[in-house]
């Protein structure tokens, strides 16, 4: 029915066991677009055109989003700036503490030497997929400037990285998640970003913070 509110999703099993709970929409569908749009603007703003730009997203869901940045520029500015993807496995730091997933994708579509590559992601947490994206990107050549477009900027930084530009900026506790779905890459009805967290009684056994 127009106008009703949106069904909340059901608390789903924690992959560490436990329950996850439902605790907050961050983005609809209108809203996403609203930010993949304010972004492109910003790049281009940032960057006086966009000739020079080429976006490289960070899978698995940095792809999508740079494409449809993409597209959001070519609207306004009539400039077709290259999409590329970044497979960032084995640059990880963490390689020996989390199971190893299948080497996705990398393609570059020109050379990124002397160019502005934007990097995209979905979520900015701890910083350590930009470092590694970093490391990646310099085996393919020396890019005049590398900056970062994140749909949500959640904070807990463990390293000293800053994202350019950032659809939201959102206060968590370590213990939550932000997921970020798209029709493209995760097969749902329509776009959403939620925030999720492990029950009350889950979040005070693992000693986390009040609200």
């Amino acid at each position: 029915m127009a106008g009703s509110r949106p069904t909340e999703p059901q608390p789903e099993a924690a992959p560490g066991g436990g329950r996850f709970a439902f605790r907050a929409r961050v983005f609809d569908a209108d809203a996403l677009r609203r930010a993949t749009i304010r972004i492109a603007h910003e790049i281009v703003e940032r960057n006086r055109g966009a000739t020079d730009v080429v976006l490289v997203g960070l899978p698995r869901r940095g792809p999508e989003i740079a494409r449809r940045i993409a597209a959001a520029i070519r609207s306004f500015e009539g400039v077709e700036v290259p999409v590329g993807t970044l497979d960032v496995t084995m640059h990880r730091d963490d390689l020996a503490l989390r199971p190893v997933r299948p080497l996705g994708p990398t393609r570059l579509p020109t050379d990124v030497g002397g160019r502005v590559v934007v990097l995209v992601d979905d979520v900015l947490f701890t910083g350590r997929t930009v470092r590694a994206a970093l490391d990646a990107l310099g085996t393919f050549g020396r890019p005049r400037a590398v900056q970062l477009a994140v749909l949500v900027d959640r904070g807990h930084r463990e390293l000293p990285i800053r994202a350019d530009f950032v659809g939201k900026n959102l206060p968590t506790k370590r213990v939550e998640d932000v997921r970020v779905r798209l029709t493209d890459t995760d097969g749902v009805a329509e776009d959403v970003v939620e925030l999720w967290a492990p029950s009350d009684v889950d979040t005070a056994a693992a000693g986390g913070a009040g609200p």
